[in-house]
């Protein structure tokens, strides 16, 4: 993120790291601006330090944003206008809807997209930027079940009824997009497949109640989801105009055993998608990021894929 926010060694530049939670607002500016824990600004980089004073940043600031009032204050807001970069922690997604959505928080990160300022996140950091969120307003849900009831009370999408406006932040490339993290490790391809099937509009007697989007392959309104691993990140470059938006892996080096990419979108709509009801969803989509290989997120296209289908609240193979 450094990097492709143009800061170079000489050139300043300055990191905001956004928190709704947490008493040590150190915890990550310490660990993106120095380059070990001797709090060194120069030379090489320990592991698991990211060296950004080196890097040419002069200064990471974390901002912690509890409630409405904090994401309107203008002094928040001015320091975040400033940055050359932008990270949005794990924690709760919930309390980034409850509390930043259509705040002046909300506006000034959408400013700071619309310059294409990097930003980023983790965990729920992650999952508040593609145009629909799961956004955990009653609390998580594992993919048992939300297979088991697509519209189980813990399956709460962002917007709420679900809309092409009125969302909270996009993400280049991830229009009609969903997103979700610590994805194999915590076996969330079951609820990935759910919140991807909710997307899909009622046609005839499959699709799913409060659907906009459509199955298949149609770049323009074509459900989609992206799971990501633990110690792996998604990096999407482009505008999606002059040039496409394209999709990369990155990891830790310090990492022996990074994690995979998963891209999901059905190319059936539901064929029962009811509350109460077990799922079932035919011809489910997936394409796999190992390597480096570069994904059009565009077109979604650039890697082979495989399909699983989900009968009964239950997928038909192991979709890792």
């Amino acid at each position: 993120m450094i990097q492709r926010s143009g800061v170079r060694p000489g050139t300043g530049g300055r990191f905001v790291v956004l928190r709704a939670a947490g008493n040590n607002s150190d915890d990550y500016s310490s660990y993106i601006y120095y380059s070990n824990s001797e709090k060194a600004t120069s030379g090489a980089t320990a592991p698991a330090w990211v060296g950004g004073a080196a890097m040419g940043l002069t200064s990471v600031e974390t901002l912690i944003i509890p409630d409405r009032d904090a994401a309107n204050d203008p002094f928040v807001n001015k320091i975040l206008a400033r940055a050359q970069a932008v990270f949005i922690s794990g924690g709760d997604q919930g309390n980034y809807i409850r509390y930043w959505k259509n705040s002046k928080l909300h506006t000034t990160l959408q400013q700071l997209m619309d310059r294409n300022i990097p930003i980023g996140g983790t965990s729920a950091g992650l999952a508040v930027l593609g145009q629909f969120d799961f956004s955990a307003l009653n609390d998580s849900v594992s993919s048992a079940e939300a297979l088991a009831n697509p519209f189980d009370a813990l399956v709460t999408l962002d917007p709420d009824p679900l809309s092409l406006t009125g969302g909270f932040l996009v993400g280049g490339g991830f229009q009609n997009t969903i997103l979700d993290s610590h994805f194999d490790t915590r076996n969330r391809m079951g609820r990935l497949m759910t919140f991807v099937s909710r997307l899909v509009a009622p046609i005839g007697n499959s699709g799913c109640a409060g659907g906009i989007l459509t199955a298949g392959t149609s770049t323009l309104n074509g459900a989609r989801g992206i799971g990501v691993s633990e110690e792996t990140a998604l990096l999407v470059e482009g505008d999606g105009k002059r040039t496409p938006f394209i999709g990369r892996r990155a990891t830790n080096p310090d990492i022996a055993m990074a994690g995979a990419i998963y891209f999901v979108r059905p190319k059936q709509a539901p064929a029962i998608c009811a509350r109460g009801m077990p799922l079932t969803a035919y011809g489910m989509e997936i394409s796999k990021l190992t390597d480096n290989t570069p994904f059009n997120l565009s077109d979604w296209t650039g890697l082979p894929s495989y399909t699983i289908d989900v009968v009964s609240g239950a997928l038909s193979r192991e979709p890792y």
